[in-house]
């Protein structure tokens, strides 16, 4: 038997009637016996507390200050550890491979590992979230790929509707954003700044400040270079004269020639540069308040926006690009909603379409199940699968489609459906859970199931097809199960006893595994009570002889 975990041992000390308990377990069938009141229960609310559940401080032991309880189970071939610790005086200490754990993180880690069926809170098929999964496993040829395909679609979906929704909440905040970057823009290019511009204002107006006081020194220059009499450019020409006369001479005549030749030449450059510059200036008032006004103008926006026209400049840029992107963004959002109304539409069609392929599941799995419950004695029970839309609201959406559904059931005529988790206690809810277990056990997940008062108020062919469905499960499940019936104990493939006994002073509970002839005679006590013959023995061998074909 292949098995992905199992349970492969249980350790308890000092827990309730028990001193010390060890016990392996193995895959099949094991079955535990014993006489009423030797203290079945208390082997499952070990293993139920070792698997999460919580602790009650009445069960330490009396004149102990803790229980331990500890399980080795098998994943993937290597052993993991579970251990409770419960004290006397309240705390209790959950432990995974000798790891501190929440209790919540133990018990959801359990669920991996074992069922529970019984009064006890470790049922998977109660909890509506494995239902779905199950009605897809069951049909999981067909399934499968149509459930890909809608998560597949679901993912772009979810996506899109996210991208979408960032677009819409920022909606309108953007919308006051964008007018405020709209009237810097337009402020900006109503005054047209030019690039340089203000650094040319300031020196043009400090040239018009300062104006009488340059064209007077500047007029005065020139006439003193070329206009008096003698002008410097004159007396320079005279010299150039002399040097020229010379120069034929000496070479050092000749270079003081160039030098003088330079100067002359570039005075009278000069002097059309100096005209010019004087009689192009303006000393207007108007001229000046228009500088003025301007540059005022620029420096405000300067001031604004970055602190220089090269800046303002730049940032104009940048509200160009950023009001360019929001036109884009209005159009991203069109193309958005337009995507996610197409992806819905597909996404309706696909979740519609897997919706057929479950409903095709879920009636073949109520046939079946349905059938098993009468064959369990079950005369008026009835199963049924009921469909729900994800919260209840038409149009939305999960990675399964839109399904969400439960399992119902009715155990007696006249009763109503009920989800299985408010279905009756006891032996009745362990063969309910068996009859599912006999349908669905192969796609089920959970590879430990311990059934408990499976066979209250059972009997007689009721309790032989008991037996046969817990053996034909335990090919491809570890079945532990607690009974006081012969035609389920003779089922099992490991057997163990548990006994009652006490000194006197305190009262001990022990396990015991049978084999041989001392499990023939734990089953002929199951078939004669006390009164053990040898006839009563012969029945019971061939009661095991006869289970085990």
């Amino acid at each position: 038997m292949k098995k992905r975990i199992m349970i492969t041992h249980l350790s308890i000390n000092n827990f309730a009637t028990v001193e010390q308990i060890e016990a392996d377990f193995h895959p099949g069938l094991t079955v535990i016996t014993g006489e009423t009141g030797a203290g079945k229960s208390v082997i499952i609310d070990a293993v139920s507390l070792g698997l999460g559940s919580r602790a009650d401080t009445a069960m330490v032991r009396t004149g102990q200050k803790k229980a331990l309880i500890q399980l080795v189970t098998e994943f993937n071939g290597e052993e993991i550890i579970l251990t409770r610790e419960i004290s006397a005086s309240g705390k209790s200490i959950a432990k995974i491979d000798g790891e501190i754990f929440s209790l919540a993180q133990l018990s959801a880690f359990s669920r991996e590992i074992a069922d529970i069926h019984g009064q006890y809170d470790h049922h998977s098929l109660f909890r509506t979230e494995n239902h779905l999964r199950l009605i897809d496993a069951y049909h999981s040829k067909t399934i499968a790929p149509a459930r890909q395909k809608v998560a597949d679609v679901y993912e772009d979906y979810s996506k899109t509707g996210r991208e979408l929704s960032v677009l819409l909440r920022g909606e309108a905040d953007a919308e006051r954003r964008l007018d405020f970057m709209r009237f810097e823009l337009d402020e900006i290019e109503k005054a047209r700044p030019l690039p340089g511009e203000d650094d040319e204002l300031r020196e043009q107006m400090a040239l018009l400040q300062n104006s009488e006081a340059i064209y007077g020194s500047l007029s005065a220059a020139y006439e003193a270079l070329f206009e008096n009499s003698p002008s410097i450019s004159g007396e320079l020409g005279e010299v150039l004269q002399k040097l020229r006369e010379v120069s034929p001479f000496s070479e050092k005549l000749r270079d003081m020639e160039a030098v003088i030749s330079d100067c002359y030449y570039s005075l009278e450059s000069l002097s059309s540069e100096m005209r010019a510059y004087r009689e192009s200036m303006d000393f207007s008032s108007e001229t000046l308040d228009r500088t003025v006004a301007r540059l005022d103008t620029l420096e405000r926006l300067n001031a604004k926006y970055g602190g220089s026209t090269a800046k303002v400049l730049e940032y104009r840029e940048k509200l160009l690009r950023e009001l360019g992107n929001a036109e884009s963004a209005g159009e991203q959002k069109a193309v958005l909603e337009e995507r996610l109304t197409a992806l819905k539409d597909e996404l309706s069609a696909l979740s519609a379409k897997l919706r057929g392929l479950r409903l095709a599941s879920a009636e073949e799995l109520a046939r079946k199940i349905n059938a098993e419950l009468e064959g369990l004695n079950f005369k008026n029970a009835r199963f049924e699968v009921r469909f729900n839309e994800i919260e209840n609201i038409p149009g939305a959406f999960s990675e399964n489609g839109f399904d969400t559904l439960e399992f119902l059931i009715s155990a007696n005529k006249g009763q109503p459906l009920l989800p299985l988790v408010k279905i009756a206690s006891g032996g009745e809810m362990s063969r309910m859970m068996l009859a599912f277990k006999a349908v669905i056990g192969d796609y089920d997940r959970i590879p430990t199931m311990i059934f408990d008062e499976i066979d209250s108020g059972v009997s007689g062919v009721t309790a032989s097809v008991v037996g046969e469905k817990l053996r034909r499960m335990s090919k491809n499940h570890q079945i532990i199960c607690i009974t006081h019936l012969p035609q389920i104990a003779s089922c099992g493939e490991h057997h163990y006893m548990i006994q009652k006994s006490d000194d006197g002073e305190m009262t001990r509970t022990t396990l015991l595994p049978l084999e041989g002839e001392e499990r023939v005679m734990e089953v002929a006590r199951l078939l004669g009570g006390s009164n053990i013959t040898g006839k009563t023995c012969e029945s019971a061998r061939e009661l095991i002889r006869f289970s085990s074909l």
